[in-house]
Parts: C-alpha cells; sequence; structure tokens
C-alpha cells in the first residue's frame, strides 16, 4: 500500500527566543515529523515543554524576539519563511485552521459569536446567497461544534470557559482547512462533550459521508493535548515532547495498548493517570533557558546512567539511550 504524502512536513524546526541579557531560551529544538492526509497525530507533554510555541511558529504568530531554523512545508509552502501578508491572506483559515488554546482572547469582545461565525463564513466559503443563508451557514457551523444556537447572540464575556472553545472550534472548522491545528481543545469541557467534540475533530479529518465511507480529500489534524483520553480515542500517531525536543514518535494503538511507549518519559506520563498506575513523575522539569547538555529528563529518570550525559538522538522514533524494548504481549507477561 502507497503511503500517504504528508499534509504538513517538519524538518528540524528549531525556535530561540532572545531575551534581555543576551539569555536564549532553547523551547523547541529540532523538530522533525509529518501529519499524512486523513491523520490525526498527538502532541503531548507537560505544561512549558514547547508544544504551544511549536504551534505558533507554524502560523507565524511568535513574538518579535523569536528567531525559527528549519522548514515546515504545507504543500509547496514553507510556513517558515512566508511572510505576513501570505500567512495572513492564505494560511490563517484557509489552509490552517486554529483551534487556539486560549479561547475568549481570539473573539472580538464588542462582537456576537454569530457575527463572528457569519463573518468567517462570508470570507472563509464565500456565501454570497443572502442574508438567510448565512445565517443558517453560521448556525451549522455552531451546532458541528455543539454551541447552543440561543447563546450565538451572546458577546464573548457572556460566555463561560467550554461555551467560548466550542466557539473557537466552530469558527476553526469553516474553512474546512487541509490542516487543523487544535492546541488544548477540550479545555473547560465536560466529558461528554470532550468527547464530541473530539469526534468531530476527527470527523474533519475523516471526511467520512453515507454509511460511515471515507473519503480522504488531504485533510489532517494536530492535536495538543494534555487530555490523554482524547489523544487515545481520535489519535492515529502520538509525538511526546519533553523540554523542546520530541522524544517519541510512535503508533497511537502500541502507545495507549501493548507493548506502550518506549521513552521513559512517555511511560511516566502514562502511569500518572488516575486509570493507570497513579504514580506521578518525581521532579520537574528543567528550565527551558538552562537545559543540560546532555538528556534533559535524566535528573527525573529511574533509568539514567553515565551515558545520558550525552544527548541521545532520535533512532527508531526514540530519543533515549535506554529505551524500554519493543516486546510482544506474549513476552512481556512472561
Amino acid at each position: 500500500m502507497t503511503e500517504r504524502a504528508p499534509v504538513l512536513s517538519v524538518r528540524g524546526l528549531s525556535v530561540r527566543f532572545l531575551m534581555p541579557g543576551g539569555r536564549r531560551v532553547a523551547a523547541v529544538t529540532d523538530a522533525h515529523f509529518d501529519v499524512a492526509a486523513g491523520e490525526c497525530l498527538a502532541l503531548i507533554g507537560e505544561s512549558g515543554c514547547g508544544k504551544s510555541v511549536l504551534a505558533s511558529a507554524l502560523l507565524g504568530l511568535l513574538p518579535g524576539n523569536a528567531q525559527t531554523a528549519g522548514r515546515a512545508l504545507l504543500g509547496d509552502l514553507d510556513l517558515l519563511a512566508a511572510d505576513e501578508r501570505t500567512l495572513a491572506r492564505t494560511v490563517r483559515g484557509r489552509l490552517i485552521g486554529l483551534v487556539p488554546q486560549s479561547p475568549a482572547a481570539h473573539l472580538t469582545p464588542v462582537r456576537t459569536v454569530r457575527a463572528h461565525l457569519e463573518e468567517t463564513v462570508a470570507q472563509l466559503t464565500g456565501t454570497r446567497d443572502g442574508r438567510r443563508a448565512l445565517r443558517a451557514a453560521a448556525e451549522a457551523a455552531a451546532e458541528r461544534a455543539a454551541f447552543p444556537l440561543d447563546h450565538l447572540d451572546h458577546h464573548p464575556h457572556e460566555l463561560s470557559g467550554g461555551l467560548a472553545q466550542r466557539a473557537a472550534t466552530a469558527l476553526a472548522l469553516v474553512g474546512d482547512a487541509p490542516l487543523l491545528l487544535a492546541d488544548e481543545p477540550t479545555t473547560g469541557l465536560d466529558r461528554d462533550l470532550v468527547e464530541r467534540t473530539v469526534d468531530e475533530l476527527r470527523r474533519h479529518v475523516d471526511h467520512a459521508e453515507g454509511g460511515g465511507a471515507r473519503h480522504d480529500d488531504g485533510r489532517a489534524l494536530l492535536m495538543i493535548t494534555h487530555d490523554l483520553a482524547a489523544a487515545e480515542r481520535i489519535a492515529d500517531r502520538v509525538a511526546v515532547m519533553y523540554a523542546g525536543r520530541i522524544v517519541e514518535l510512535a503508533d497511537a494503538t502500541a502507545f495507549f495498548g501493548t507493548p506502550g511507549p518506549r521513552h521513559p518519559y512517555s511511560r511516566g506520563l502514562l502511569d500518572a493517570l488516575p486509570d493507570r498506575a497513579f504514580a506521578p513523575i518525581p521532579g520537574l522539569p528543567p528550565e527551558l533557558g538552562a537545559l543540560p547538555d546532555g538528556c534533559a529528563f535524566a535528573a527525573r529518570c529511574d533509568r539514567a546512567t553515565d551515558a545520558c550525559a550525552a544527548l541521545p538522538p532520535l533512532r527508531d522514533h526514540v530519543a533515549c539511550h535506554h529505551p524500554h524494548a519493543v516486546l510482544t504481549e506474549a513476552t512481556d507477561r512472561a
């Protein structure tokens, strides 16, 4: 079977923030990954590891003191090299739909949710069939994200955090963009709404029509999340980030099931879940402005040795000197 072409191909993406006094903060270092057509890649890791910075780099939304390196190809377009005009008029909303981490901050405070949706529908879909058609399209977009129609005429300050999250999701889905970038899309939602929201994001990728048939039209989803249950529900693959580096890339079924993650940090994330060992990872992540020369996880790792004083390369999809072995279920029980 021929592999599907990537919608997004990231090679060597690094982000450095230049701070007062000449100090540099290594927020993202040498990220390599693809997101294929019809695929959901879940990017997971503790707060402050660089996940949202990576997302901002793809959209050209980094502050002025940021320096980027590497490539991020969306089709033939290198997002890191694109100018602001291209990003604003071609990329954001049209080629990349964003569910932002802080949705209330991305909504204009003096406009209702309905006004946000109608303007977005008009701009991204070209609906010009009159006011009634525009209104109907905006309401259909709200329903996709489970946003209640009786709240459409509310302003952002009148919304709960969960409602603001659903409004942002509705806006992100309007353009049917080739790449959907969802940064913590389940924040503030109860479990039923979490499942409905991530299922809708998944449908955006699968683009199923009638009878459950799958019609791949080149869409992909990059979901940044702390919610491992949501990631397990919809992800095809998992990328684990720690201290600005991607330390493991794995098939989601193997990652959440058998044989499980290979990197000790990844195993620690799963073991911390209440329905697993409920055992937190000891210690704290290092400051991104003061990373060690070797493995950044070594100080928290019970498998660390002197070899970990050297930086481990990403080999066989895991960056670790002492990864867990790939075992079959039968061998693991022996």
